[in-house]
């Protein structure tokens, strides 16, 4: 019995010494993450002159954040109110008092950080250090980095682990190289074109509804128009992945849009430890709609066969690279959970041609335009409100010198609204500044930076001119008196209570001819250099496959015209 309490003792002992040892490791662990570390990498910034906000601890700035966007909300809020008692007594409309900035509301801190800073500052999120940057030389110098030492930041990736996994979005080094490798040949430019007749159809259905709309509302109707355009998109979507198995790839858009919602919230314990184990509520309900998503996709892989879709494309591409089906799965969620991007970009487009009568005008009479009215809508509401990249080794940029470690955010709504770079008019609708000259490469960054630019981004555009180009021949378009501006950031920057238009039928040349201008010039036409001096110039135009493109020849000029019907 003696013997038996020893052994017990001594086991007893050791147990706690093992937990001792643990916790002690854990603590020392805990201190460098969240203390040591933190503090070296602002001393390095501090000694280099880059100021910013004194962090609190455990949570560095996030207090400050909070208190300026809710300081911003109430703000926002009373302006509201104000505009809906001037329309109620019969003032004001939805395009009444409209500004182009929506930093003071949705960032309202990094505003306040750069008026005392400087366009360089650091701040913390927990034990995350951040360097904000918005001075031009140093975002150029960043954009044309194509090490792979500079890699996407790491921080929110356990928070949207659920929603990206592994995939080429959120991955870095050797690991993001090789899934781009594979990915982008399915994106080249004669690919893209294979996908226009998708495009096409989709756009059909949405124009066929709100046709129907206004005939049964006396020939003038208002539209909340945000879930058709996404249903759009996502057909769109489904379609070119899922082929014939579109309908059920719509389901998939339905979970991934609830997984939006329940990551779209940092964690900030998962992001400050690294642990997202916690089965919290929202942790299980992330992890229940991955896997839903996920063998939505092995359903359809297995259904669709020898079928030819983009899905079954990236299949052969991966396996021929010896890549695992994970991978290559990832690529399809990743694809999927980005088209509201293309959503969001085409309901503002549209909300900005509804203000603006007269650029509708001149979209249906020259093709060239709609390029310039879609680029002044990425240029004021870029669907990614950062490009954020990480220190991945120690690295130099403009001479600053920054950290291994540190996240590198740089506002792409602070890059697009710099009167020193756009002119004076920087927060004015105005398409006709991309009529001269294309934006230097770090003032405009719609669709990311350097390496790391968006691989859809060909495709995007063609799903964007394809919609616009059909809508804006059929109708017009007016800003409803029920619009409230309110851009807010989700995972991206949208319209908080939607877009809300009054739709009318377009009379007149356009109808009658039957014919749509698409202005997809890169589709239909062969050129050797763009220039932009009104008109995109080419030396060759060529009649492509269904659906037909029509070139006429003006002088030195072509016009493309898309026959839908």
């Amino acid at each position: 019995m003696e013997v038996g309490m020893v052994v017990v003792v001594a086991a007893a002992k050791v147990l706690v010494s093992l937990w001792c040892v643990g916790a002690c490791c854990l603590a020392a662990y805990l201190y460098r993450v969240v203390w040591v570390t933190p503090r070296r990498v602002l001393a390095e910034f501090r000694r280099q002159g880059i100021g910013g906000p004194r962090p609190s601890f455990p949570y560095g700035n996030l207090a400050d954040m909070r208190d300026a966007i809710a300081a911003a909300k109430q703000l926002a809020e009373a302006a509201r109110r104000q505009r809906r008692g001037r329309r109620e007594v019969g003032g004001g409309g939805g395009g009444g008092g409209i500004v182009h900035d929506y930093r003071p509301a949705v960032l309202p801190f990094y505003e306040k950080w750069r008026k005392d800073y400087g366009p360089i500052f650091t701040y913390s999120m927990g034990n995350v250090v951040f360097l904000h940057v918005s001075r031009p030389d140093v975002v150029r110098d960043i954009s044309l980095c194509v090490s792979l030492d500079l890699g996407k930041s790491s921080y929110l990736k356990a928070t949207h682990e659920p929603l990206f996994g592994g995939g080429i979005l959120k991955s870095n080094g050797e690991a993001w190289a090789h899934q781009r490798k594979i990915i982008a040949r399915e994106f080249f430019l004669d690919k893209v074109k294979g996908m226009v007749d998708l495009m096409v159809d989709s756009a059909q259905t949405l124009i066929k509804s709100w046709e129907e709309g206004i005939d049964k509302n006396g020939g003038t109707v208002d539209i909340k128009i945000d879930d058709d355009i996404r249903a759009y998109s996502a057909d769109v979507i489904s379609r070119t992945c899922f082929g014939s198995s579109y309908i059920k790839g719509k389901n998939i858009f339905l979970k991934i849009r609830e997984l939006q919602k329940a990551v779209s919230k940092p964690n900030v314990l998962a992001e400050m430890t690294g642990l997202r184990v916690f089965p919290t509520k929202r942790n299980k309900q992330a992890w229940e709609l991955h896997k839903q998503v996920h063998k939505l996709i092995l359903e359809i892989v297995k259904e669709s066969g020898e079928e030819r879709n983009l899905l079954r494309a990236i299949l052969l591409s991966a396996s021929s690279c010896k890549v695992e089906l994970a991978e290559a799965e990832n690529f399809i969620v990743d694809n999927c959970k980005r088209y509201e991007s293309t959503a969001v970009t085409a309901a503002w487009c549209l909300m900005l041609l509804g203000l603006h009568p007269e650029w509708q005008d001149r979209v249906r009479e020259e093709v060239q335009e709609l390029t310039m009215v879609i680029q002044e809508t990425l240029r004021l509401y870029p669907a990614g409100a950062f490009v954020s990249r990480q220190a991945l080794q120690e690295l130099k940029f403009g001479g600053v010198h920054i950290p291994k470690g540190v996240n590198i955010y740089i506002p792409v709504s602070t890059m697009h609204l710099d009167p020193n770079l756009w002119g004076p008019d920087v927060k004015e609708f105005n398409p006709e500044r991309f009529s001269n000259a294309q934006p230097q490469l770090h003032s405009y960054l719609p669709f990311g930076a350097g390496a790391r630019t968006c691989l859809g981004q060909g495709f995007a555009m063609a799903e964007l001119k394809t919609l616009i180009s059909l809508i804006i021949s059929k109708f017009v378009l007016k800003l409803s008196p029920n619009y409230e501006h309110s851009p807010t950031l989700k995972l991206i920057v949208e319209p908080e209570f939607g877009v809300d238009l009054t739709l009318t039928r377009v009379q007149g040349e356009v109808v009658n001819e039957q014919m749509v201008y698409v202005n997809i010039i890169w589709l239909s036409c062969e050129y050797q250099k763009a220039t932009y001096t009104g008109n995109i110039k080419v030396n060759a135009c060529q009649r492509s496959q269904e659906p037909k493109i029509v070139c006429q020849e003006r002088g030195s000029q072509h016009r493309c015209m898309m026959n839908m019907l």
